[in-house]
C-alpha cells in the first residue's frame, strides 16, 4: 500500500484521483484550503504542508487557479515534497500551454518548469479541456438572450473521469517525466458545442459567432490547444450531457 497526498482533492478532478486511488487499497491524504485534518493553503506552506507530507511516497498535484498563485504554491509544495522525501510529484497540465499566450497557461507552464527541474522523480500530463468546464462556461454565456461563442474556436473535451483514472495509473508508476496527452474523442466547433449544451438544457438561445481579437484568440483559433493524434479519450461531450442533465439521448451535429 502506498501514501498519496491528493492536493486539490476536493475538486473535480482530485475527488475522482482520490476515490480511484482509494478503492485501490492505498492510503489518500486529501489536500485542500479547507479540509481537515489537512487543510493547508499552498500559497502560504507552513508547517501544516509539512505534516500532510510527512511519509508521503507520491504527490498528485491537482490544485490549481485561474485566480493567480500556482507558481507560488508549486514553489512551496515542491519545497515541502524535497525535505519529506517524497519519491514521485505527478501533475497534471494542459494541452496548448507552450503555445497558446493565455495568462493561465503561462502559469502552468511556469509550473510545469518548476516540476521538471525541482530534483524529484515527476511526471507531467497535459489534458485537453474537462467537459465540466465547457458547460460551466456554456452555463454563465447563456445567461443572456443570446448565447455569444467564439468565431472560429475548436475544442475536444474530455471526461474528467479518464483523465482522473490516468492521473492514478501514472501515481502508481514509476516516475515517467512528460508523458503523451489526453485529449477527447472529438474535435468539434464551439458552437457545435453550444447548440448541444442548449438540446440538453431545453433552453432556446440564437448562438452567435463573434470574432475577437488578440493573440490568445488567434491560437485558440489555430487549435494550438488540440491533441486530435490522442483523441484516446472515450466519453463524448454528448453523452456526458445525457448523464448530467438526464433527458434522453443528445444527438450529436451529422
Amino acid at each position: 500500500m502506498t501514501t498519496i497526498l491528493v492536493t486539490g482533492g476536493t475538486g473535480t478532478l482530485g475527488r475522482l484521483v482520490t476515490q480511484r486511488l482509494r478503492a485501490d487499497g492505498h492510503e489518500v491524504r486529501v489536500l485542500s484550503r479547507h479540509t481537515q485534518p489537512y487543510a493547508v493553503d499552498l500559497r502560504a506552506g507552513g508547517a501544516g504542508l509539512d505534516a500532510a507530507l510527512a511519509g508521503v511516497e507520491t504527490v498528485v498535484h491537482c490544485a490549481s487557479t485561474p485566480r493567480g498563485g500556482d507558481e507560488q504554491a508549486a514553489r512551496n509544495l515542491l519545497a515541502a515534497a524535497r525535505g519529506a522525501g517524497v519519491g514521485h510529484l505527478v501533475y497534471i497540465s494542459i494541452v496548448g500551454v507552450d503555445r497558446v499566450p493565455f495568462g493561465y497557461y503561462r502559469s502552468k507552464l511556469a509550473v510545469e518548469r518548476q516540476v521538471e527541474e525541482s530534483g524529484l522523480g515527476w511526471t507531467v500530463l497535459r489534458a485537453t479541456q474537462f467537459h465540466d468546464l465547457v458547460v460551466t462556461l456554456l452555463q454563465g454565456l447563456s445567461k443572456a438572450p443570446v448565447l455569444a461563442v467564439p468565431a472560429g474556436v475548436p475544442d475536444q473535451p474530455v471526461e474528467v473521469a479518464e483523465v482522473a483514472e490516468r492521473l492514478a495509473e501514472l501515481a502508481l508508476g514509476a516516475p515517467a517525466g512528460r508523458v503523451p496527452d489526453l485529449a477527447g474523442p472529438e474535435v468539434r466547433t464551439f458552437d457545435s458545442l453550444a447548440r448541444a449544451y442548449l438540446r440538453a438544457t431545453g433552453r432556446r438561445r440564437p448562438v452567435v459567432r463573434v470574432p475577437l481579437a488578440g493573440k490568445a484568440y488567434r491560437a485558440f483559433r489555430a487549435g494550438w490547444h488540440l491533441a486530435p493524434e490522442r483523441a484516446v479519450g472515450e466519453v463524448t461531450f454528448e453523452e456526458y450531457l445525457e448523464r448530467r442533465f438526464g433527458r434522453g439521448p443528445v444527438q450529436s451535429p451529422a
